[in-house]
């Protein structure tokens, strides 16, 4: 039975590179495919893209690129990326400029689009899923509008011949599932194997978490050699079945448990999974430990795709202003007390407008609140004050931080380490937008 390995390279925008290019030369991978889009990710992007239209994409688009293109190139390894966040064609026309520096010849980039659906929504003002409001309601505040795009664009471009396919908005499970279709040559409407290559998608997107860096908890789940954790790598069959596995000898671990905890990260119901290509049922999936960091998964299954698209609608929610300053030694805690008290004083003497204040001392009561403040009953003999405001202007943000920062001579003694930001706030709602209404473009550059 025909198999094929797919690595997967990085699990958010963030993300740390070695680890892939480990896989692309340890792994004998055929695809190294980087998951770095999160909700609001690809409204930053959108507002940075506004600034500049040949910006757009992840920002560590050419550091990933100058570390793995050459590699993958001459090993044959495909690339498949929704690095391209707002703008996936200005980030394939990155990917040929590195590959020109490189001497590259005959690479094929192609770029997925047609995920930005703003102006879409807003003609048709489709109704916001959490609010049930229209999406006219939100007028001004609006900044993107990306429907999730499923496998058959990245499928397409696999056929096309394409070396390295950069998206914007698509499924995470969906970047996993395109070379699986591909190379087995899965109809798109065989819901039973597009659920079992779901199932390995949605194991794989998010890197480091399966191989043990989320799973870790010192002396309940220890995990050996964090800081050189491996990402994984799925061995999957033409059945669909496949091996959860990493590059031996890279730290981490890769177990029944670790599998466990990625199968059940962000589902709500494992019967019903939504994904633009089909809606997977994860309910009888089953791992078996078959050797060391080698973990066989199977019983995934699926049934027809959802008529709708699910759309991430990024809209400027609010702005969030903080200061931060510490306190140590004896009496910290009633100094920072006493330092959370005076700027609340202030803050109201000053007539500084908010619509929601935290006055937290962090390792006491900034997670729990004050119900577990004095449970250890041992005074900590330093605190980090921070006083955080919602406001609805950045002028006022920028007001709440000042104050805290004034304690540096206008309050308790010792005070030290100030911080002070302000910031606009892009929060996500959703809305589902009818498939057709959606058009996918695969667009093709060459180096």
């Amino acid at each position: 039975m025909k198999t094929i390995r797919i690595g997967s390279g990085a699990g958010y925008s963030g993300d740390r590179i070695e680890p892939a290019v480990e896989l692309a030369e340890k792994g004998d991978i055929q695809y190294l495919v980087f998951e770095c889009l999160a909700e609001r990710t690809i409204a930053i992007a959108q507002q940075t893209k506004l600034k500049d239209p040949t910006k757009g994409y992840d920002p560590l688009l050419a550091d990933r690129m100058h570390a793995v293109l050459r590699l993958c190139h001459d090993k044959g390894i495909k690339i498949i990326t929704n690095m391209g966040a707002a703008n996936p064609v200005a980030g394939a026309a990155k990917i040929k400029e590195i590959a020109q520096s490189f001497g590259l010849r005959n690479l094929k980039i192609a770029a997925v689009s047609g995920d930005d659906v703003l102006e879409v929504l807003k003609a048709g003002d489709q109704r916001i899923e959490e609010t049930g409001a229209p999406v006219s309601t939100m007028a001004n505040k609006l900044v993107s509008a990306n429907a999730y795009l499923g496998a058959a664009p990245i499928v397409e471009a696999l056929k096309d011949g394409a070396d390295v396919i950069i998206t914007g908005r698509v499924a995470d499970p969906a970047l996993f599932l395109a070379p699986q279709i591909h190379e087995f040559g899965w109809a798109m409407d065989d819901w039973d194997r597009l659920g079992k290559g779901t199932v390995v998608g949605h194991l794989l997107e998010c890197a480091g978490q399966i191989t043990g860096g989320y799973f870790a908890d010192p002396g309940v789940k220890d995990v050996a050699d964090l800081a050189r954790l491996g990402f994984p790598i799925a061995e999957v069959s033409e059945d669909g079945s496949a091996v959860i596995t990493k590059v031996e000898g890279s730290g981490g671990a890769v177990t029944t448990a670790t599998c466990k905890e990625q199968l059940l990260y962000e589902i709500h119901d494992p019967t019903t999974y939504f994904t633009p290509d089909v809606v997977a049922d994860f309910s009888r999936v089953r791992f078996e430990q078959i050797g060391p960091d080698r973990v066989r998964v199977a019983g995934g299954t699926g049934r027809a795709k959802p008529e709708t698209l699910k759309v991430s609608v990024g809209y400027i929610d609010s702005y969030i202003g903080e200061g931060q300053i510490s306190y140590a030694g004896p009496g910290a805690v009633a100094r920072g007390r006493l330092a959370l008290e005076i700027v609340r004083e202030r803050l109201k003497l000053m007539g500084v407008k908010t619509t929601e204040l935290r006055f937290d001392l962090i390792g006491i009561d900034s997670i729990h609140g004050d119900r577990l403040s004095t449970v250890s009953g041992c005074e900590p003999y330093e605190v980090r004050v921070r006083v955080t405001g919602r406001t609805d202007s950045l002028k006022e943000a920028v007001r709440v931080g000042n104050e805290v920062e004034t304690l540096y001579t206008n309050g308790p003694a010792s005070g030290g380490g100030a911080t002070k930001s302000a910031k606009e706030v892009v929060a996500m709602l959703s809305a589902l937008l009818p498939r057709n209404l959606a058009k996918p473009a695969v667009d093709y550059v060459e180096a």
